[in-house]
């Protein structure tokens, strides 16, 4: 006598047949290698740094110029910037497309129910029946795909590296915000620099122009150098509106960094201040560490992994699909019948789905995908290759621009005795005024390229620890969960 096996039993020992199945199939397509790039051993231009605590410099490096409200202007960029807040919606966005990912390899159930009222044809029905019939149902409808050969799980593993990739954008933007803020405050800062020093020039010239003036009226001097004394102190201050324009520029844009609108920042930023000084060494880190410094090179590894599984999830479509399927449900042509046992049906069994031909459809989305694995490859060749020339870039003009600071200094100081001289001999009538106007025109241009050389210093730094990958460790993304929910599971985190 055949023994009767309940539904509910069969249906586990389906589940359980399709678990053992994709058990045993390991995904097709190929499986991610981290790439190995090939790095220098050390810097080329490095002279200038050496071997401090370069991590704890790197993550606040903005530390170095000991300015308190250059920290403050960072810390509440990073706490309000739009661009960082759009990056988190992208970090959401990809955690929900990676639950939606790992939703793909669960079974569904759908619950369903209805209620039909049909009319036969007098030609085709049965005499005894009647004409019209009411027909009421309520089932459930379960399926699940089995993963035979790995197109969700390639999927899943896509989406977790779109996930970790999102991540690695938000710390790119955290470099670039603050090294966006650092330039625009010292650029500030340069051009209320300069602006003073256009000012004690013009006070200066100011007082030449009163001496020559005088001495004309005595009938001691010419016409001539009062014109060119006058012509001098025109020319300062037409610098000066430039420079105004050029300090709330950077107002502006300091505000815009912080979330707010441009005048929010005036009263605070306009006391005038000087540009932060860069010290005189630096510590610096191998380059071998930029792979797990810099943000976007991360970003890059993770979105090579992904474009990787992407190729595995083109390539199980050449495969036959699995799928485990269940209905079970209550159906009657009478509401009050339906809750009774003869009113149950069920149905249940596996099913197999080969595309035999396509068109060659699947081989093109095949080698599309391979096309982009490779993009993604040469993307990442390219980022490296890429932060190395910025930190090598910056290094060189971050020491060739203290040779010329240098410099700058020791011009400033020999033009200040060249002015004080010609003053000097001019008024004991030793010397011509061309002497006093040049000594004064010199003094001033050496003044305002040593406060430029202060700036290129301070924006080389900057470009330096932007190019080297630091402020994102002071602020990681993963210091504050920026999800919460039911289905909220943690993430393994893939990266080199």
């Amino acid at each position: 006598m055949r023994r009767h096996i309940p539904f509910r039993f069969r249906l586990c020992l389906l589940f359980a047949w399709g678990s053992a199945l994709l058990a045993a199939c390991a995904p097709v397509g190929p499986d991610y290698q981290a790439p190995q790039p090939q790095m220098p051993s050390r810097w080329g231009e490095a002279a200038t740094t050496d071997s401090g605590d370069h991590a704890e410099a790197l993550a606040r490096w903005w530390s170095l110029f000991h300015d308190p409200l250059l920290d403050t202007l960072i810390h509440r960029a990073m706490a309000a910037n739009p661009d960082l807040r759009i990056a988190e919606t992208r970090i959401r966005e990809a955690r929900a497309l990676y639950r939606q990912a790992v939703a793909g390899g669960l079974p569904s159930v759908d619950a369903g129910g209805s209620f039909t009222n049909s009319r036969q044809s007098e030609n085709v029905r049965d005499r005894d029946n009647a004409r019209t019939q009411d027909l009421f149902q309520a089932q459930f409808d379960a399926n699940w795909e089995i993963d035979v050969f790995g197109s969700v799980r390639r999927q899943m593993e896509a989406a977790e590296a779109n996930l970790a990739a999102a991540e690695e954008d938000r710390r790119t933007a955290l470099v670039s915000l603050a090294a966006e803020v650092a330039r625009n405050y010292v650029e500030l800062r340069a051009s209320q620099q300069r602006l003073a020093i256009a000012g004690e020039n013009s006070r200066i010239q100011e007082q030449t122009v009163a001496l020559v003036r005088g001495k004309f009226r005595l009938g001691l001097g010419g016409d001539l150098e009062v014109a060119q004394a006058e012509t001098l102190l025109a020319e300062t201050r037409a610098e000066m509106p430039a420079l105004e324009s050029g300090a709330a520029q950077a107002m502006h844009q300091l505000a815009l960094l912080l979330g707010q609108q441009p005048q929010t920042l005036k009263a605070e930023l306009t006391p005038a201040g000087a540009t932060p000084p860069v010290p005189p060494r630096l510590p610096l880190s191998l380059p071998s560490e930029l792979l797990r410094q810099r943000p976007d090179i991360r970003s890059a590894e993770r979105q090579l992994a992904a474009a990787t599984a992407t190729v595995g999830v083109a390539t199980a479509e050449l495969f036959p699909r699995f799928s485990l399927a269940a209905l079970i449900g209550l159906q009657s042509t009478s509401l009050g019948d339906l809750v009774t046992s003869g009113s149950r049906f069920w149905s249940a069994g596996p099913t197999v789905n080969w595309p035999l031909f396509a068109g060659g459809r699947i081989r093109a989305a095949i080698e599309a995908s391979e096309a982009q694995r490779r993009r993604a490859e040469l993307t990442y060749e390219k980022t490296v290759l890429t932060a190395l020339a910025e930190a090598e870039n910056a290094l060189v003009a971050l020491d060739r621009e203290r040779e010329t600071h240098e410099m700058l200094k020791t011009a400033v100081d020999a033009s200040q005795r060249a002015m004080h001289i010609a003053h000097g001999q001019y008024q004991a009538g030793l010397t011509t005024f061309l002497n006093v106007l040049q000594s004064e025109n010199a003094l001033y241009q050496s003044q305002d390229k040593l406060a430029q050389s202060g700036q290129r210093l301070a924006v080389n730094m900057i470009a330096l620890y932007k190019a080297l990958g630091g402020g994102w460790q002071f602020h990681s993304p993963d210091t504050a969960p920026l999800f919460s929910g039911p289905d909220t599971a943690p993430l393994a985190r893939n990266t080199p």
